[in-house]
């Protein structure tokens, strides 16, 4: 069995601009982290694929996406915000769903720029106690965060998309999250589902203007592309741990997505991934 190192998961705050470091796929392709994450958008706009159901995005905007929540986003030059990750030991009691925050009130913008600037200052620090103090102001960050989705309450359905073909992709996207490993075809996940895999395309289509086969397709691609760049597992080693039968499939299927072989992609001259190293 191949064991694939872990990526290190600390608290961080990172530069919206920064995140497509070593290539736009690392945002824009279908991924899940092991972490929660909180995109504030400043500046710029842009659309955001979230559990299958794709969004606009716009300035004042606050995303928080729970561990395991398959997402990607565009990021134009305009855009403008940081991410905040959680990292995995935060010891917070976090929302276990997905709040899109869209901030007009003026106030609630400024606290949560004051929290985020009180965090990045203790990250960068070298005071005392500064990790811990970090941490109590992520812990603040989950109180504004709480009181802001309060606020907010229940919200609204999406104009012209239906609350069903959401549900049915966001519980698509759940199943694609845990088995995409496995060499599982899309009729597969539609008969775990209750559903005809034609069905099943529509709905997404209709939720995020891709086929349930894209969706699966962009998912391997991204973690295939990760494991290239990130570990020096054997290309065989990568297709095994994707559910390929063969290298040599991975190969031609890998090519054929992204115009190269896994071995001249991993070749490729490229800016390291913003990820922080213990």
């Amino acid at each position: 069995m191949t064991i694939v190192p872990e990526t290190p998961s600390v608290l961080r705050l990172v530069p919206i601009s920064r995140l497509a470091a070593g290539g736009r796929w690392r945002v824009e392709a279908m991924r899940s982290l092991r972490e929660a994450v909180l995109l504030w958008f400043t500046q710029g706009q842009g659309r955001i694929t979230i559990a299958g159901t794709t969004r606009g995005y716009g300035p004042h905007n606050a995303i928080f996406i729970p561990p395991g929540t398959m997402h990607g986003f565009e990021v134009t030059p305009r855009v403008q915000g940081t991410a905040v990750f959680f990292g995995r030991d935060h010891g917070l009691d976090l929302p276990d769903a997905v709040h899109v925050l869209r901030l007009r009130d003026p106030i609630s913008q400024k606290e949560l720029i004051g929290v985020l600037e009180n965090i990045q200052r203790e990250i960068e620090g070298d005071r005392p106690g500064a990790a811990r103090a970090a941490q109590h102001h992520l812990g603040l960050l989950s109180v504004w965060l709480e009181r802001q989705i309060l606020r907010a309450g229940t919200p609204e359905p999406l104009p012209g998309r239906s609350l069903a073909a959401q549900r049915l992709v966001a519980r698509y996207a759940t199943l694609l999250e845990r088995d995409f490993r496995s060499n599982v075809a899309v009729a597969d996940f539609a008969a775990a589902l209750g559903v005809t895999p034609t069905h099943l395309s529509r709905a997404c289509r209709a939720t995020c203007g891709r086929s349930a086969h894209m969706l699966l397709e962009d998912r391997v691609l991204f973690e295939a592309r990760r494991l290239l760049t990130e570990t020096k597992l054997p290309v065989k080693a990568v297709a095994e741990h994707l559910g390929y039968n063969s290298a040599g499939y991975f190969t031609r299927a890998f090519q054929k997505a992204a115009g190269m072989t896994p071995s001249a992609f991993r070749k490729r001259p490229a800016a390291a991934p913003v990820i922080p190293r213990k």
